[in-house]
């Protein structure tokens, strides 16, 4: 059997018995035109590696192995594993299945052992329940991706693209921001999804920086991120009181009367900055 043998999606659900677990944020895309767009948005795959996570079903994954992309699905939950072994088998080695908790994984080993080293793209439909502590993990930790193609909760994707100012502006906007350059790709309606859930969805990409900030660079601005954003109606001088206050705030140049959501992810960089100079 090859890829193009495999019966559709939802048959292949039904033969196995397999229902969305609300418990692990599991919400299954079986369109396959809608998969195939989202392959196509994380570019050209062709002899590429690609991470998932939270496969499920792997509507996606076929999408991804019709791109011509060698695929390492990270799935947590056992229930999936005799279906993406059928769909292993029918993708002639290109892809793997790894039963692990993605926020626990080493994606460094991973591609070491299955992909000879090298570097990926993560792209993935995130479970609703992980996806914003998996997103901070692949942008602050020690292994980044190539480029993340990713979706979302909408409210959660439109922070990570908003600017200061805008409402959905946040911790979350400027930790992505100062890491990556972050792009609203696509909207999907709750409908899209079996089961539907109750919010609609979005797919947003993500590019690293180049040149990003050092670890400890990063260490300091989720510091003064927290502090500000945890009181962000205060003004930053009562806001930022734990981590420097008032001379942290003219040290990097800004007004200690600003509330966080005015200031832009260069201003809580330079805070980052200071913040570090004076420890």
């Amino acid at each position: 059997m090859n890829l193009a043998d495999l019966p559709p999606l939802r048959e292949s659900l039904e033969r196995h018995g397999l229902i969305a677990r609300k418990s692990f944020g599991q919400h299954f895309l079986l369109d396959l035109n809608v998969t195939r767009k989202i392959a196509r948005l994380a570019g050209p795959l062709e002899g590429q590696t690609a991470i998932e996570v939270g496969p499920g079903p792997g509507g996606l994954t076929r999408a991804l192995l019709d791109a011509g992309a060698r695929v390492i699905a990270i799935e947590k939950d056992e229930r999936f594993m005799p279906l993406l072994a059928e769909l292993a088998d029918a993708a002639a080695g290109q892809l793997t299945v790894v039963r692990a908790d993605a926020l626990a994984a080493n994606e460094s080993a991973l591609l070491a052992e299955h992909a000879g080293g090298g570097e990926a793209s993560v792209i993935s439909n995130l479970p609703y329940n992980v996806g914003t502590p998996l997103l901070v993990k692949w942008l602050t930790g020690a292994w980044r991706p190539h480029s993340m193609t990713l979706m979302f909760q909408k409210e959660v994707a439109q922070r990570l693209v908003a600017r200061a100012g805008d409402d959905a502006y946040g911790r979350l906007s400027v930790i992505a921001q100062a890491t990556a350059t972050a792009r609203l790709v696509m909207d999907l309606p709750a409908r899209a999804f079996t089961p539907p859930p109750k919010v609609d969805s979005a797919v947003v990409r993500l590019d690293p920086l180049p040149a990003p900030p050092d670890a400890a660079l990063i260490t300091a601005l989720e510091r003064v991120t927290a502090a500000a954003f945890g009181q962000r109606r205060k003004m930053l001088r009562s806001s930022l009181k734990t981590v420097g206050g008032d001379g942290l705030c003219i040290a990097a140049g800004l007004d200690p009367n600003q509330r966080a959501e005015t200031v832009p992810v260069a201003g809580f960089l330079r805070l980052a900055e200071e913040l570090l100079n004076a420890s």
